[in-house]
This record gives structure tokens, sequence and C-alpha cells, in this order.
């Protein structure tokens, strides 16, 4: 029935799901197209029930870019990502977070968030194949669909333009062939981009800077046991953030070079108050919750519920002798 649900879903036959060289070919060039391009452009995020309309621009250079997404509903917010790091202007309360870049051993996951060492992986976990075109925006799209060759990850959709290999829409599918998160550009320019387009609109001068001090980690020489416990999903990041003047979190993320799932680590004493323990749902994301050793884990994954709960069942405590 599952194998059913999926099929129908990606709108391809059960006997279809086998990867391609030429689908594999589509998401390199995706990948090497967010390296590589200069663009602007506004695009609908949709989760469940709510929709979000933001504004992106993105300038690619040997640095590494910069690039500043404006989200147009609901509270004004602006996020800046540089050379140096992420920063986040929220003018409703004129602060600043900022989160500094930590030259790490994990690779960074960046729009569309998929790793390129980890492309000749995938087929062991997705069957890859070419979709169907579209047009989207004004650019005729090709497509690759990916799905899941167990029940521990979803299924996606990416259409690309046809020359650039630019994504303009991706589309997340669960068990049920129920799409749970897709976004898609309404208006696109590739090409380049005024420096002004990537620059925040609020001077900020005498706003509140709130920094998260990040550093690499190492979990086991704490006396943390922490897996993935999923097949293909290997750590890429492992970090201990400071959030204010005395938390300190844990954090480290998993990925089968598509999806992500992220551990965190905090003590309960800061949290007890606020503590809830449990399943919850934010879109594609499943959260769960649970207390182990006065401390508040908590894992975060693009993944579905019983993915999650996995891993966080098997996050270990051991005093270090």
């Amino acid at each position: 029935m599952r194998a059913l649900a999926l099929a129908l879903a990606f709108g391809c036959g059960l006997g279809h799901a086998q990867t391609t060289p030429e689908a594999l070919a589509l998401l390199n060039k995706i990948h090497q197209a967010t390296q590589k391009l200069s663009y602007s452009g506004t695009f609908i995020y949709q989760q469940g029930n709510r929709t979000e309309v933001s504004r992106i621009a993105r300038i690619a250079d040997a640095s590494g870019g910069t690039e500043k997404l404006e989200v147009l509903d609901g509270v004004p917010r602006e996020v800046v990502r540089t050379r140096d790091g992420v920063r986040c202007y929220l003018p409703a309360s004129q602060t600043v977070k900022f989160e500094r870049k930590v030259e790490r051993a994990g690779q960074q996951r960046e729009f569309p968030a998929i790793l390129p060492d980890r492309l000749n992986e995938l087929p062991q976990y997705y069957a890859a194949s070419r979709g169907a075109p579209a047009r989207i925006a004004g650019y005729d799209c090709v497509s690759v669909v990916l799905t899941p060759r167990d029940d521990l990850r979803y299924g996606y959709v990416l259409w690309a333009d046809a020359n650039t290999g630019m994504l303009l829409r991706a589309r997340t599918v669960n068990e049920k062939g129920d799409t749970i998160e897709q976004f898609t550009f309404t208006q696109l320019e590739i090409g380049p981009v005024a420096r002004d387009k990537v620059k925040p609109k609020h001077a900020a001068r005498n706003w509140r800077i709130e920094e998260a001090a990040t550093a690499p980690a190492d979990l086991s020489g704490e006396g943390w046991t922490v897996n993935s416990d999923l097949p293909g999903f290997q750590k890429i990041d492992e970090v201990r953030r400071r959030l204010g003047e005395s938390l300190v979190v844990r954090q480290v993320v998993y990925s089968d070079g598509l999806a992500a799932v992220s551990i965190f680590i905090e003590p309960l004493a800061e949290r007890r108050e606020l503590m809830r323990t449990g399943m919850s749902n934010l879109g594609a994301f499943n959260i769960y919750t649970r207390e182990v050793a006065n401390h508040l884990v908590t894992v975060v994954g693009e993944t579905p519920a019983a993915s999650v709960r996995r891993i966080a069942d098997r996050v270990e405590f051991k005093r270090p002798q």
C-alpha cells in the first residue's frame, strides 16, 4: 500500500523506481547552480495550511557569496548570509541575531541542501528518476523525482531551469503521498545582482546584538553517546552553542545527503518550567524531546516521526571516569 501511495504521489508506475544517470546528472547540476549563480526573486513557501512569501537575492563570488532573504509576510525580518556568518535583523525588537561562521570538519548545507560528496550514495536510499517537465515563473523546467527506498525518509520532487539548473520548485511528500512542504518561485531573475540588493534595509546602529557563540565540540569526550541509527545518515557537524550568559546547547547534525536531522542537548535546569517532552510536528519537520541525565534532548528532523524518535531514544549519557 505504501509503495502504491508513493508511486501515485510522484506520478510514476511501481516499476519505474530506478535510478538513472540523467537524474543524478540533474541533481549535480542543481547543486552546482547554487554555488555559481547570482539571482534575485520572490518565492512562496507552503507548510500545511501556512504560506509565507519571501524575497531573496544572492551574489555569487569566490568568497562563498552574499545572500539576503527578506520575509514579506507577518513579523518583518531579514536574514543576511556573508562570508563571516549569518545575521538576522528583527526590526520589531531592534535586535540583530548573529551567528559567526566556524571552521568545522562537517560540510555546510546551503540552499538547496544537497551535499555534493554524497550524491553517489543517494541511490542506495532514494530511487532518482526524471519527472515531468513544467513551466515555472517563466522558465522551462525539468524535474527529478527522489523516491525513498525505506520508511525512514520522505520523498522529493525538484524542478530546475533546464538551461542553468537553478532550482525553482521543491516538494516534500510523506508516505501517504501528501505534500507536506513546498517552495516555488513566482518571479526570478538569473544574472548579475546589484550590491544594494543584498544589504540589510536597517542601519541597526543602536540595535541590540545577540551573538550565538559557537565552537566545535566532541560530545563523546563529555560522556554522550549520540548516533543517527539511520542507514545512510552520517555526521556532518558537531558544535557547542552558548546562548545568553549561561545556557550551553550541544548540537550534532546528521545527513543522508538530502535530509538532515539535528540533535540538541541542553541542561534541564535551564528549561524545567518550559519543558515539554514527546512528539510534535511542524510541516516536514518532526520534533521529539525526552529527558536524559538531567538534560533535555531534542531531535529535529526532516524525516518521518518514527525516525526522529528512533534517534532520540538512543541518546545516552555515561559520566566520564
